[in-house]
């Protein structure tokens, strides 16, 4: 462990905090610009507290055969939650994180170190140019693809595209599954365009959210799983007992309801994610 427990990262010029939990003994938050991005419990890697997150980690494990090794490339690091999570329940896994902010990373190694024995590399470099870089194997050859980027509390424009989700569908094996992590409030446009992109790129897509979010009643996160081979049937009742609640599995007809009316994002029309009022997800220093 050390003391420094903060950095000013160096391409965002954004301050990254590390602050221990409150409430629960040897967990942490990581707070940038404000934003609590990521929760970490290092006595127990398979807790899960950020509902979004949870909803990611009850997809992972319906991924192949419970508890098997799969191979993962995670699109943003945060304080790395996911890949310690398929580290602790998929033993053996293979693991690739991309990440902009290398002291980022290296502040989170020195704080929050990684279990013993987890086989996860790092690369660092914004997140589409990288995905050209990637070794040939991984080509085909990923069982998930994890797109969680966030500049302070919203993704950036380039990683919204047809183009950006295209490029990275070419990592996923026959039957892989992309989760993507996006944030957006009434009236959803955003949420709504992002879905409608991912369709086009992989045909078979779900939206997992709480219920008031995915009615465009509050700002909240949105979990868009892509896939080019059909979802499996027993996932939407699984998906829907394992919550957080109250969930809501949108996929389907009712999938193709949500996205209707989304406009397709392209290169040239991508924006950022819209913003949300400092008082939703913002912390005060200390707090």
């Amino acid at each position: 462990m050390t003391d420094d427990r903060s950095v000013i990262l160096k391409h965002s010029g954004y301050r990254a905090v590390i602050e221990p939990d409150r409430f629960v003994p040897g967990a942490y938050e990581l707070v940038v610009d404000g934003t609590p991005q990521s929760h970490v419990n290092l006595d127990d890697p398979t807790q899960l507290f950020f509902e979004y997150i949870q909803r990611m980690g009850n997809v992972i494990d319906l991924i192949g055969d419970p508890g098997q090794p799969i191979t993962a490339v995670h699109l943003g690091a945060g304080a790395m939650t996911l890949p310690r999570y398929v580290a602790a329940t998929r033993p053996g896994s293979r693991q690739q994180v991309i990440e902009l902010e290398q002291n980022l990373v290296e502040l989170v190694r020195s704080v929050l170190p990684l279990p013993r024995g987890a086989d996860v590399r790092v690369r660092y470099g914004d997140a589409r140019e990288m995905l050209a870089k990637l070794p040939a194997g991984l080509v085909g050859a990923a069982d998930l693809v994890v797109v969680d980027i966030f500049s302070g509390a919203r993704t950036p424009a380039h990683v919204t595209s047809r183009e950006f989700y295209t490029e990275a569908a070419r990592l996923l094996a026959p039957g892989g599954v992309m989760l993507v992590n996006i944030a957006d409030g009434p009236p959803v446009r955003f949420a709504r365009s992002q879905a409608a992109t991912l369709a086009q790129v992989l045909p078979h897509a779900a939206v997992l959210a709480e219920a008031q979010v995915v009615k465009g009643r509050r700002f909240g996160n949105f979990v868009l799983v892509g896939s080019a081979a059909p979802l499996p049937e027993k996932w939407l009742p699984r998906l829907m007992a394992a919550g957080p609640h109250p969930a809501v599995a949108v996929l389907g007809s009712d999938f193709e309801d949500f996205a209707r009316g989304g406009l397709i994002v392209t290169d040239a029309t991508a924006t950022p994610s819209p913003p949300p009022a400092r008082s939703i997800f913002q912390v005060k220093p200390g707090k």
